[in-house]
């Protein structure tokens, strides 16, 4: 899978990869998984979408959070593992910290599923879950973490 060449053609491309903020990797193997540790919307080092949804971050804005979460999580399987390795992603958890009456989680975390499918084709369909939280680091609006089975060596 050339994943430089479907990234492209939706416009989009791989941002630097983030360096965990502690004692933690940022892709972890177990056997023939790949544990994504939480990314953020961060783009090179700038972070964005900081603020709760439902009042600094609209909904539509909390979309495109998850879709530079997602970016992150490819970026970080591309650098430590290379998609040619993969064979497909399993499992997404989201997190995000909103306003009290805001409800949009489903609309928002679409962000991450629809770019992993997009870009990934077959090998991005998964389940997820979605977690409501009173905080994240850094005022972040969402979080994301995933894991992939990874081939036989």
């Amino acid at each position: 899978m050339n994943i430089h060449k479907k990234l492209s053609e939706h416009n989009l491309k791989l941002p630097t990869i983030s360096n965990p903020g502690g004692n933690y990797v940022s892709v972890n193997i177990r056997v023939n998984i790949a544990y994504v540790a939480i990314q953020f919307p961060i783009i090179d080092e700038v972070y964005h979408y900081q603020g709760r949804l439902g009042n600094q971050i609209h909904t539509e804005e909390g979309y495109k959070a998850m879709e530079m979460c997602a970016l992150n999580v490819i970026a970080q399987i591309e650098a430590k593992v290379g998609f040619d390795n993969v064979l497909g992603l399993n499992h997404i958890d989201a997190y995000f910290q909103t306003e009290e009456d805001w409800d949009d989680s489903p609309i928002i975390v679409n962000g991450a599923s629809d770019l992993f499918v997009n870009i990934l084709g077959d090998k991005g369909t998964h389940s997820r879950a979605i977690f409501g939280v009173a905080n994240l680091p850094r005022n972040f609006s969402v979080g994301l973490t995933a894991t992939f089975t990874l081939k036989d060596k």
